[in-house]
């Protein structure tokens, strides 16, 4: 990062991914951080022309608060790595490994990380029969925050109706009951885990709307599952070779004790928008928003 006073950055946000809205709450929200922290702050709707909009601005670095594909599986990163410019978060390779759910599983296994069982199918395949044995979850295998998530109940009648917004191959995946737990790390710090309640699904509205779920940290669970949670937080994060801030996401199974914990996904671009989980898990530890907001900028680099 620049040795200026005030050093320049870019806020990238929106885009054109199926989470543009989150991402633009995000950016905002960073932005007026950034400011507050006396950062010259610059906020950038990304588009097509993004790589001459950073020519002519030339920051000192590009904060990144883009969400799902195009700002969160590599694209970006391979342009700001193309271009020199320092940014925050994951680099090219571990945040497209991170993306594709089924080789993040793949990493997952050859460390010792528990998954539940999946498949990648045609989605057309998956609209005339159960692929697998219900109960399972249907969702895309390289997008985020629950987009195109469908739950097929054991009791249900047929496969389901999928959308065509959905992408032409799919990941099947094997119903996980219980608790929905996750672990943010900071650098190389775990910060703690936070039980995640809601009435239903935990979906895209449940993540992102007021409202929509309810946060409980430090989460009241056993001190081995906190351990675990830490203890895998941190192992996904170095195994997919994530850099600055990820979030992890558990499922937990009381009745199967410590067996019932199991990784879902490792999130490399976590939300920051007023209801996200990775600011609330700061804040408790003694880091608020906006030293969050400049501990990234000034960890921010090429070659991540």
């Amino acid at each position: 990062m620049s040795s200026r006073a005030n050093p320049k950055v870019a806020v990238l946000m929106g885009g054109p991914s199926s989470e543009r809205e989150v991402s633009l709450s995000s950016g905002r929200e960073c932005a007026a951080a950034l400011r507050d922290e006396g950062f010259e702050v610059h906020e950038i709707d990304a588009a097509r022309d993004l790589a001459s909009v950073l020519i002519d601005l030339s920051p000192d670095v590009c904060f990144n608060a883009l969400h799902g594909r195009w700002g969160e599986d590599g694209c970006v990163q391979g342009l700001l790595e193309w271009l020199g410019l320092p940014y925050t978060h994951s680099g090219v390779l571990a945040s497209a490994l991170a993306m594709d759910k089924e080789r993040t599983k793949d990493v997952y296994r050859r460390h010792g990380l528990p998954v539940v069982d999946s498949v990648l199918a045609p989605r057309g395949e998956v609209c005339r029969r159960h692929v697998v044995a219900p109960p399972y979850v249907v969702k895309p295998h390289n997008e985020g925050s629950s987009v195109g998530v469908y739950l097929v109940h054991d009791a249900a009648n047929g496969p389901p109706k999928l959308s065509d917004e959905m992408p032409e191959t799919v990941m099947v995946e094997a119903f996980a009951p219980g608790r929905e737990l996750t672990t943010t790390v900071v650098g190389d710090r775990p910060l703690c885990v936070t039980d995640i309640l809601t009435d239903g699904w935990y979906d895209y509205d449940a993540k992102y709307k007021p409202g929509g779920s309810r946060h409980v940290l430090p989460a009241e669970v056993p001190e081995e599952i906190t351990a675990r949670c830490l203890d895998y937080a941190i192992r996904a994060h170095q195994a997919l070779g994530c850099r600055g801030v990820s979030r992890t996401d558990f499922r937990w199974d009381e009745s199967r004790g410590q067996d019932g914990l199991i990784l879902l996904e490792t999130n490399t671009q976590p939300g920051m928008t007023p209801t996200s989980l990775t600011p609330e898990q700061a804040s408790h530890t003694g880091m608020g928003f906006g030293a969050l907001c400049r501990w990234m900028v000034e960890d921010a680099s090429c070659h991540r």
